[in-house]
């Protein structure tokens, strides 16, 4: 008995600091929100549609990063990426596009609006909102090409808009694939000359690398997990399993563009 009060009493100290540790983790993240200056904005995409929007700045640095979220989610895919980003410098800007729900706890305010009006919202109907969201950054940030990230669907998306559009400097896309039925990706990216980076979780690398397969190396920085890794931007959520890697490839990245 004595031996069985002294394993519970055990448990339920690991536990207590468990949640301790999780709630300062929590407070940190909350502290380092409001220190950075996180606001929300709203801005009409090129249908009318308003866009809202989660602008990260770091004192008076210009946006250079905008972050679009992968299906089924919301601006807050980015809620944590978003202060990492910002811990090296950069101002970012995370986007609510017309096709998606929540993540993080963090509704998604325009696929709501889009709702209410009836508007499509299926992955290819969030191109605009994109292409406006580009727009919004480099018209309010002294005209400075930007990065534009794009997580699963939004992958594919920034690699066609990003290729066309003189106002992104370098894309990333995590898990890029053949999501819409009327578009060869792979064919339509292949000319793509601009600094590219991208990754996927392992299961999808070998299908990643026939997507990128006519891409011209020189402007491709293709990062290839080892451990198992995750869909989409999740890669660099710290509970993902071999962030560490997607990290440093793409700080790596980022130190060259």
């Amino acid at each position: 008995m004595k031996k069985l009060i002294l394993l519970l009493l055990s448990i339920t100290i690991f536990s207590s600091c468990k949640t301790e540790t999780k709630s300062l983790i929590d407070v940190e993240e909350n502290i380092m929100e409001k220190s950075n200056l996180k606001k929300t904005i709203t801005f009409p995409s090129q249908d009318g549609l308003t866009i809202t929007a989660d602008i990260y700045k770091v004192d008076n640095n210009p946006i250079t990063i905008l972050l679009c979220h992968q299906a089924g989610f919301s601006r807050g895919e980015y809620k944590n990426t978003a202060l990492e980003l910002n811990k090296l410098g950069y101002s970012v800007m995370a986007i609510d596009q017309r096709s998606g729900e929540i993540s993080n706890n963090v509704v998604n305010e325009t696929a709501k609006r889009a709702k209410d009006k009836n508007l499509p919202s299926e992955y290819i109907d969030a191109r605009p909102d994109i292409a406006s969201a580009i727009d919004y950054v480099y018209n309010t940030n002294g005209n400075t090409a930007i990065l534009l990230v794009g997580s699963s669907y939004s992958a594919t998306l920034s690699l066609l808009i990003g290729d066309e559009n003189k106002k992104v400097k370098a894309i990333a896309a995590f898990s890029p694939g053949e999501y819409f039925k009327d578009i060869d990706v792979k064919e339509s990216i292949k000319n793509l000359k601009k600094p590219t980076f991208v990754t996927a979780s392992l299961s999808e690398t070998e299908a990643l690398k026939l997507l990128v397969s006519k891409m011209d190396n020189n402007n491709l920085t293709h990062y290839k997990p080892t451990e198992t890794g995750i869909h989409g931007s999740r890669a660099l959520w710290k509970s993902t399993k071999g962030t560490k890697g997607y990290w440093t490839a793409f700080k790596a990245f980022l130190s060259t563009i």
